[in-house]
């Protein structure tokens, strides 16, 4: 089956407004956002801006019947779509770009919008992000319910994606077992970190590695693998221990195939620090290849949510409609991903503000990833 660009998607999308008063396409005020997005633009204010400077390029792509809308128009316009509609069109369209792609590692993590007060566990609109870490992709969101956290929206997350072949991994705020069924269900594997949140299954992996050392790993099918790392004024070794097969574990936790152990010791001016952190996976691979993707699951905070917040001022934003704020972060996020696809040289703020410069360059963005 063809793969369809965005554009097409978004003429799907149900428009939750009164005939009436649709002076401007649905699809032509989502293409605007995007657009601008990618430019940089962190506002309603800013993204009418960038369409009035481009209308003429703009005409080329959309309808645009009644030229440009207003800042408020896209305001009311972000607040009457529901979100969860919006963030499951983006992620069918992204899905189908990373399905081209081969392996999915999918790193699943929440951010709260700290501009946006919201009636969740942190007080603020609070959204989880799938996140397709070698490709750099968002695969879909989820916004987490009021007066709600993050474990229950999770697993809806997780309904939305293609997870046949991929791998999921998720801090351990997501070691459920529902969570675990529903990755399993899919057709995916996992990799979940295990902490006191999972009291009885964290002593059983504990358990596991202090049998093994006690008996010097005889008869343990096991691997190890060991780094040094010096950078940034800090000494780091890790050690990893990867137990295939393990005995105790219960039987809830679907389908385990290894149990990991990482010990790290670190040296930052002159203070030593020693930690030791647990993992369950479904997955069967060697200690490399697991200190690997442990590593790559914090591309979410390091390619995402720090540029979220860095460059395009998302904790800034003082959006105040749950909707609103949400549907903006499902564009920001988008725009992240796009910036990221191009492998020029530059961080993601000088593409963007490439992309503001020169159309070209913007085109390039956008057709070269099936967005018209």
């Amino acid at each position: 089956m063809a793969r369809r660009s965005l554009a097409e998607h978004f003429a799907e999308l149900p428009d939750p407004r009164m005939m009436r008063t649709r002076r401007h396409r649905l699809d032509d005020i989502l293409m605007i956002a995007l657009c601008a997005m990618i430019c940089g633009a962190k506002s309603f204010e800013a993204i009418e801006a960038f369409a009035e400077g481009r209308q003429d390029w703009l005409k080329g792509f959309l309808k645009l019947p009644n030229g440009i809308p207003s800042h408020d128009t896209i305001y009311r316009v972000f607040c009457a779509l529901d979100a969860k509609v919006s963030a499951a069109c983006f992620g069918r369209w992204m899905n189908e770009l990373s399905e081209t792609l081969g392996f999915k590692h999918i790193a699943i993590d929440g951010k709260s919008l700290r501009g946006a007060k919201g009636n969740t566990f942190t007080g603020c609109v609070h959204l989880v992000s799938a996140w397709a870490t070698e490709h750099g992709l968002l695969l879909g969101q989820e916004s987490v319910e009021e007066k709600s956290n993050e474990i229950p929206a999770i697993p809806v997350l997780l309904k939305t994606l293609h997870l046949k072949g991929a791998l999921v991994t998720i801090a351990a705020a997501g070691c459920q077992t529902e969570i675990v069924e529903t990755i399993r269900d899919g057709g995916g594997d996992y990799l979940l970190a295990v902490k006191g949140n999972q009291p009885t299954l964290e002593a059983a992996v504990e358990k596991v590695f202090a049998d093994a050392c006690a008996t010097d790993f005889e008869g343990v099918s096991f691997t190890q693998h060991s780094t040094i790392d010096d950078r940034h004024g800090r000494h780091e070794e890790r050690c990893i221990t990867v137990i295939e097969n393990p005995l105790g574990i219960p039987a809830d936790w679907w389908n385990l195939a290894a149990v990991i152990q990482i010990n790290r010791e670190r040296c930052v001016n002159g203070k030593n620090l020693s930690t030791t952190h647990y993992y369950i996976t479904s997955l069967k691979g060697s200690s490399k290849v697991m200190a690997h993707l442990i590593r790559r699951h914090w591309a979410i905070e390091n390619e995402l949510h720090w540029v979220l917040n860095v460059s395009f001022g998302e904790d800034a934003n003082r959006t105040c409609d749950r909707n609103a704020s949400a549907n903006l972060g499902i564009v920001r996020r988008t725009a992240i991903a796009l910036l990221k696809q191009d492998d020029s040289k530059g961080s993601k703020p000088l593409k963007a503000f490439r992309a503001a410069l020169n159309l070209e360059y913007l085109e390039m963005i956008l057709l070269g990833n099936m967005v018209f």
